[in-house]
């Protein structure tokens, strides 16, 4: 397998348009829950707040708590030309990587208005085409945004979240992301609380979710892909608790492929997690040796994209294709609003 130089088409099936999910369930926890068994190679279909039935005492539950901001915003010259503007990454407290739609309009030099209370102008060009722009404001950054920015919906959701709050998870705390987590979507804090009270560990740690969730892989052959760089931290507290669970055999559990990349960056060769904050371009594929982590919590994810080589990586390319096919067949909703597959490496 070492040999093994996978193609972009590897990882590529056939999706129907009409399984986009374009809103998200209600109640949260009602999403259906695709389950598989890598140990007995069986697959169940569940709902959601069925995956108490898949948890018990001991085991370490990891959820990202990174919060989405209300990225998207639009601009205008003194000319009155229009530009749109997603914040990606914050390089310092004024200072901010962004995706500029149209960039040739985001000339290094030029200022721009987004409301009275905020402005910018732009400093620099990434060698991936993103601007770095230094912000110009009156009062509470945070605030503004909250005021004049929307929520950086994927471009494959049609329809306006009517509740911006249904794009955040209900544990979000820490603000950064470009967009959500979303295998965190799913939980309610009840259901949370009922993990918890069966003697499950919910640790939390961080990863601001950046361009690579809109970034397509365009390099034919996987392995010329270039990651871009998230943010992710890991308290003295989280990896206490994960190191002594794997230390005594219980399992750890990843929500989303965004606790996965945070573990798989933060654990040495021994898959002991280390405490501290960094950023990470950690791109997994398979054949690839998981650290860390016994079991994934996740969504369908696009075709061909980094998350679904991420997931093929667990479970073989053969397998992920086929459970998604599967999914297909069972008509289960894809993406963002979609639902969600549990992976159970280690029973």
């Amino acid at each position: 397998m070492e040999g093994v130089r996978y193609k972009k088409s590897d990882f590529y099936y056939e999706l129907p348009p009409e399984l986009i999910a374009q809103t998200p369930a209600e109640p949260r926890d009602s999403s259906r829950l695709l389950v598989y068994d890598r140990a007995t190679d069986k697959v169940e279909h569940r709902i959601f707040r069925d995956v108490c039935d898949y948890l018990k005492s001991g085991d370490v539950l990891v959820i990202n708590n990174t919060k989405v901001l209300p990225a998207r915003m639009y601009a205008h010259t003194v000319n009155g030309g229009r530009i749109e503007i997603l914040l990606l990454k914050r390089l310092d407290k004024d200072r901010w990587e962004v995706l500029a739609k149209p960039g040739k309009k985001c000339a290094v030099g030029k200022s721009f208005t987004i409301s009275d209370k905020l402005s910018f102008t732009v400093e620099g060009v990434t060698d991936s085409g993103e601007r770095i722009v230094r912000f110009i404001y009156d009062g509470v950054f945070e605030n503004i945004i909250e005021e004049v920015g929307s929520m950086p919906l994927p471009p494959y959701i049609k329809e306006k979240l009517s509740d911006k709050n249904r794009y955040q998870t209900v544990y979000a705390k820490t603000d950064g992301s470009a967009a959500a987590p979303t295998a965190g979507l799913h939980f309610t804090p009840a259901l949370l609380q009922k993990i918890r009270d069966m003697g499950v560990e919910v640790v939390e740690v961080l990863l601001h979710v950046g361009l690579g969730t809109f970034r397509p892989v365009k390099e034919d052959i996987i392995t010329d892909h270039k990651m871009h760089s998230e943010h992710y931290e890991v308290t003295d507290s989280a990896a206490s608790t994960i190191n002594r669970a794997k230390a005594e055999g219980r399992r750890v559990i990843a929500v989303g492929t965004t606790s996965v990349r945070t573990l798989e960056s933060a654990a040495d060769e021994s898959g002991a997690v280390r405490a501290g904050s960094g950023d990470t371009q950690i791109f997994i594929y398979p054949p690839y040796k998981f650290k860390c982590v016994d079991a994934l919590i996740t969504n369908f994810h696009l075709p061909e994209s980094t998350l679904v080589m991420l997931v093929a990586a667990l479970v073989g390319r053969e397998k992920i294709l086929d459970l998604y096919k599967t999914a297909v067949d069972e008509r289960y909703r894809f993406f963002s609003f979609g639902d969600a597959m549990m992976i159970i490496n280690k029973v």
